[in-house]
């Protein structure tokens, strides 16, 4: 691999798990949609060796700008702009409320961009996703207008400059010695290098989780492509798909789909 670095990491609380994995990107990327396939089958496999934090690299032109503009729409004033940057930002204030929630937030904004249901650079429908994403959507209201998500978006960026991160996406391994430089992986590779660096980092055998069934899956994920499963099960993307029909005839799953993606999303029972 050409592209890899040395680095140091950035002072942090201790963590419980061996190794952390700072995971930059685009979020509306199609790139990012591969790494998230490849990171999903990472954590199924492997996540009791490692925690994760998402830092977003969105490349915009004036923040301040757009943080004037944005102000005057907490105010319930009619008022409906788009920008590149406002899908980081509602992410960054939906993950003031946790990971967790930001995870849905950003799942569920995906979603929509993949299938092209919503302009998601629009502050009206980020709002709208925030009603659909199960968080609190009064405090997202307000911390979408707030200084901190602002902040939270712009420190990001500052991350992604300090460590000279250039190709997006990137992956930082850093091990629990604050001391010992990270490991900077820029671009995509197969799965079997990231486990092959995690396996170096840790520096023992690992073991690797069983596989979920497929009903587990989704519960954990909710929404998931054809190549998600293929990858997870290591199975062929014809295979993955006929599996995948067999629940959508059993009611346990949707398929959302346009010309250009298929989807499968976990089944609400009403």
């Amino acid at each position: 691999m050409n592209n890899v670095q040395l680095l140091s990491k950035p002072a942090a609380p201790s963590i419980t798990k061996p190794i952390e994995l700072y995971i930059f990107l685009d979020p509306l990327c199609k790139k990012a949609l591969t790494m998230q396939t490849m990171l999903r089958k990472l954590t199924v496999e492997y996540e009791h060796y490692f925690t994760w934090r998402y830092i977003l690299s969105t490349k915009l032109a004036s923040l301040n700008t757009l943080s004037r503009r944005t102000k005057g729409c907490m105010t319930g004033a009619e008022l409906d702009i788009t920008h590149p940057a406002l899908p980081s930002i509602a992410i960054k204030a939906a993950e003031l409320q946790g990971k967790k929630a930001a995870t849905r937030y950003l799942l569920k904004l995906q979603e929509h961009a993949l299938l092209k249901t919503k302009n998601v650079t629009s502050y009206s429908a980020l709002i709208e996703i925030a009603k659909e994403s199960n968080i609190d959507f009064d405090e997202f209201i307000s911390d979408f207008g707030s200084k901190e998500a602002a902040r939270a978006f712009q420190c990001d960026l500052h991350i992604t400059h300090e460590m000279e991160v250039d190709e997006i996406p990137t992956i930082v391994f850093f091990n629990e010695c604050i001391e010992d430089e990270g490991l900077k992986v820029s671009g995509m590779y197969a799965y079997e290098v990231y486990v092959q660096i995690l396996q170096e980092m840790i520096n023992e055998e690992i073991t690797c989780n069983p596989l979920p069934t497929f009903d587990e899956l989704f519960n954990r994920f909710h929404i998931l492509t054809t190549s998600d499963v293929a990858e997870i099960y290591s199975i062929s993307h014809q295979e993955a798909e006929r599996e995948l029909k067999k629940r959508m005839l059993q009611q346990k799953i949707e398929r959302l789909a346009n010309d250009d993606v298929t989807l499968w999303r976990k089944k609400c029972i009403q």
